[in-house]
């Protein structure tokens, strides 16, 4: 520990150091398999109590970039798991407005899904995602373990200090904590956070035959988003899975059976299928604080905002477990210059928070952690020193991440002008009546729907 070739020494021995993550999210559980599979002495702190613990089951979209970073992370059997753990890919994207009638639906040929291991979109519940991470990495991450500070040793190492009184010493500290990370806010004070103006709130609902019966066919077998006058929109995520109470679906390919049997075995977390949804206005349209709501009253103030909406909408919200609504004051990251490189980094959230505008957060975190074990390999090759490898690792984190912030953020800010009374449902009115036309239009819909996949996995990779 604290080998001077990690830090300003010659490249040429093969050095053996050790790497400290706090927080075990889909990055820093990722990095820790990498690091692990690496032979790289790999250390992870999770403040949540145990494996179960936390609010985390909704549903993330992984893309294809990023599957393939995820792949390049874990063993090929756990990439085997994710996979057979995923929901089933949506095989619509929908565009419906709030009386429920549909302006533009992707389907088939017009969408590049296809049913590849990599290659393809995929749907996988967060809780389940991050207990498939958890899976093998049982010596590596330590629960109940909240992070407080850290210290940069003279000899060149740095020591995380937790709540509990303990602390342990690595060579590397990696931020992987989330939005509101400790880390970067010692390590970074500059880095700010910015609110988007705008707020959401969101909830899910068992998949019931009443529930079905509120769908268009497309919707149900889909993602669906609907845009309503004043900015106002909803997205609606129907997530079915390969496993119900008994088992594995006989949907499922042999393989995927035995895969689901050994993880349900394990009474791992299989949450039943059901329909995901997350509202979204600009501050100013909102009566009241959601922030200050429980669950039961967020549903009235959503059903409340949505009075003039298709009726099969608002019971859908009205159907909604409160247990499982919260609202999200949603924040963006604001890019900071370089910053020297040192035995302290970031990833994922830690350092590039972005709207959901995009969906690229998790893909994002997912190119950081495989990214970083690349250049910590170049390190444990001698073909690197520590703060040569951060110094690479933070330079093109820093071009893509904020990037993908800035892009994300474009797609949702509060000052938009689809916000605005009268010139925002002139918007709306003439970005309806260009997917009208798009969608009897099979050409130009197949451009539309290749250019915003491949504009999506470009803000990842």
């Amino acid at each position: 520990m604290g080998n001077a070739t990690l830090t300003n020494g010659s490249t040429g021995a093969k050095p053996s150091f050790k790497v400290l993550i706090i927080g075990a999210g889909t990055g820093g559980a990722s990095l820790a398999h990498a690091l692990k599979q690496a032979g790289i002495e790999v250390m992870a702190f999770e403040r949540d109590r145990t494996r179960t613990s936390g609010r985390e089951g909704y549903r993330v979209g992984i893309s294809p970039d990023g599957s393939r970073a995820l792949h390049a992370c874990v063993p090929a059997d756990l990439y085997d798991l994710f996979v057979a753990t995923c929901a089933r890919s949506p095989r619509y994207f929908n565009m419906y407005s709030e009386h429920l009638q549909e302006t533009l639906s992707f389907g088939g040929a017009d969408l590049p899904l296809g049913d590849d291991p990599i290659e393809s979109e995929k749907t996988v519940n967060r809780s389940t995602l991050r207990q498939v991470l958890y899976t093998g990495l049982e010596e590596v991450i330590q629960f109940d373990k909240k992070f407080t500070r850290y210290e940069q040793n003279a000899n060149g190492t740095v020591t995380a200090f937790f709540a509990d009184g303990t602390s342990e010493t690595g060579d590397l500290l990696v931020a992987a904590d989330g939005t509101n990370s400790r880390v970067r806010q010692q390590y970074l004070p500059h880095a700010a956070l910015e609110d988007c103006g705008m707020l959401s709130m969101g909830g899910k609902m068992p998949m019931t035959p009443e529930a079905r019966a509120l769908l268009p066919q497309k919707a149900l077998a889909g993602m669906s988003m609907f845009f309503a006058p004043k900015g106002y929109g909803l997205i609606l995520h129907v997530v079915e899975f390969n496993w119900d109470e008994n088992g594995a679906k006989a949907g499922a390919s042999p393989r995927d059976k035995e895969l689901l049997a050994q993880w349900c075995g394990r009474r791992y977390d299989h949450p039943d299928d059901y329909i995901g949804w997350g509202f979204w206005a600009a501050k100013q349209h909102f009566p009241v604080d959601p922030l200050k709501l429980d669950g039961s009253q967020l549903i009235e103030l959503t059903l409340t905002m949505t009075e003039n909406w298709h009726p099969n909408l608002r019971k859908l919200m009205a159907m909604t477990d409160p247990t499982t609504v919260y609202p999200i004051n949603i924040r963006t990251s604001v890019p900071v210059a370089p910053w020297p490189a040192s035995n302290i980094t970031l990833l994922g959230d830690a350092i590039h928070t972005m709207t959901p505008g995009r969906g690229a957060g998790a893909n994002t975190a997912l190119r950081d952690a495989a990214l970083l074990c690349q250049k910590l390999v170049a390190v444990r090759n001698g073909e690197l020193t520590l703060l040569q490898a951060i110094g690479e690792y933070e330079d093109e984190m820093r071009r893509y991440g904020f990037a993908a912030v800035q892009k994300s953020q474009a797609q949702m800010s509060g000052d938009d002008a689809i916000h605005k009374p009268v010139i925002g449902d002139l918007i709306l009115h003439t970005m309806r009546a260009g997917m009208k036309v798009a969608n009897v239009l099979p050409p130009l819909k197949r451009r539309m729907a290749a250019a915003m996949f491949a504009e999506r996995n470009t803000d990842a990779l």
